[in-house]
């Protein structure tokens, strides 16, 4: 049994928490709104502030990992809280300030940080890596993904499965991508397209900043992350963008996640060699009794991590560590596990 902290109780971090304590292990969340894991039996609950909790967690005794699941910019600064202490950190937080800041300060405290360990940026960093293993440099990798309503819904076509600021954030911040083998910046919500889904239908891609490590990790000549919407939904916010209402409180509440509704997780990972050879990945999951499709395939990934770490304490040295540096054999158990958990993932 390992000791786990848990920042974080949101839809993906509840549903990670629960997992955790199903597992055998103790888990303390720390968190101020914690409703969602109120009623899981063995969950040690600290109902206070997440940011706070970081400079105490050695109040607590001994543990063996912090997982950071808090949203955006307070995520960020958690990260970089407990990069100043000796710990082994699992860190879900998604942030325009990457934790590869706090590189030298995690080194010099002997602090471990394993960062991005979700479905995309995650899992589809280490699909790319596996490609990148098998092709050398690459011609161009492509990663497309969405969690969205099963249908078209209407209005939006649209609910948020994390923090709605944390999309909204997607929507604005200029994606940083791969073209002629050097690092660009390109406006968010460019290049849109159609695709087809099968079974689903026709859906609409666009550009986000969703690479992050892989712009340095994987050697390519074009490298690009899209998010995945149902058609009219990205036009209907550029339209409020560009005549001056958006309100995102207002999106706040109109994109807020309803149990009822059924949606679905997508995503596909297709590589190309520079002599033409292609590896495509699908990803796919509509919830379970156990959690929606985005919890799910986000926080497998994050227990998979958790899982390889507590396995071998010194998988990874002081520092700051994205999820395809776990290694080809780390990355084939992460997909085994997630099969058997009914995640659909076809591809080599």
């Amino acid at each position: 049994m390992a000791v786990l902290h848990c920042l974080g109780a949101g839809l993906v971090g509840s549903y990670v928490s629960k997992r955790l304590v199903h597992s055998g292990h103790e888990v303390h969340v720390h968190e101020l709104e914690p409703g969602r894991v109120a009623n899981i039996d063995g969950v040690t609950i600290h109902k206070w502030d997440a940011l706070e909790a970081c400079k105490k967690l050695d109040e607590f005794g001994e543990f063996d990992i912090v997982v950071n699941m808090l949203p955006g910019d307070i995520g960020s600064i958690a990260t970089g809280i407990l990069a100043g202490f000796p710990y082994k950190i699992v860190d879900l937080s998604f942030s325009e300030v990457t934790p590869d800041n706090f590189s030298q300060k995690a080194i010099e405290n002997g602090s471990s940080v394993l960062w991005d360990v979700g479905i995309a940026p995650g899992l589809s960093n280490m699909l790319l890596s596996e490609a990148n293993r098998k092709f050398g440099k690459l011609k161009s990798g492509e990663v497309r993904v969405g969690g969205n309503p099963t249908k078209p819904s209407g209005g939006w076509n649209y609910m948020a499965p994390f923090s709605p600021r944390d999309v909204i954030a997607e929507y604005t911040r200029p994606a940083r991508v791969i073209r002629d083998s050097v690092e660009v910046s390109l406006p968010a919500i460019s290049d849109r397209h159609h695709i087809d889904i099968p079974e689903k239908g026709q859906m609409e891609c666009f550009l986000t900043d969703g690479l992050r490590s892989v712009l340095n990790s994987i050697p390519a000549s074009e490298l690009s992350e899209y998010t995945v919407r149902w058609p009219g939904h990205i036009q209907k916010f550029i339209d409020l963008r560009d005549e001056g209402v958006l309100d995102e409180d207002e999106l706040e509440r109109e994109w807020r996640y309803r149990e009822e509704v059924p949606e679905f997780t997508w995503m596909e990972v297709r590589a190309e060699s520079r002599d033409g050879k292609t590896m495509l990945w699908t990803v796919q999951d509509h919830g379970g009794e156990d959690g929606h499709s985005m919890a799910r395939s986000t926080g497998l990934v994050t227990l998979c991590c958790i899982e390889e770490w507590l396995n071998n304490s010194e998988i990874l040295p002081p520092g700051i560590h994205a999820p395809e540096d776990l290694g080809a054999d780390a990355i084939k158990r992460v997909i085994s596990k997630m099969k058997k958990e009914n995640i659909e993932i076809s591809g080599p």
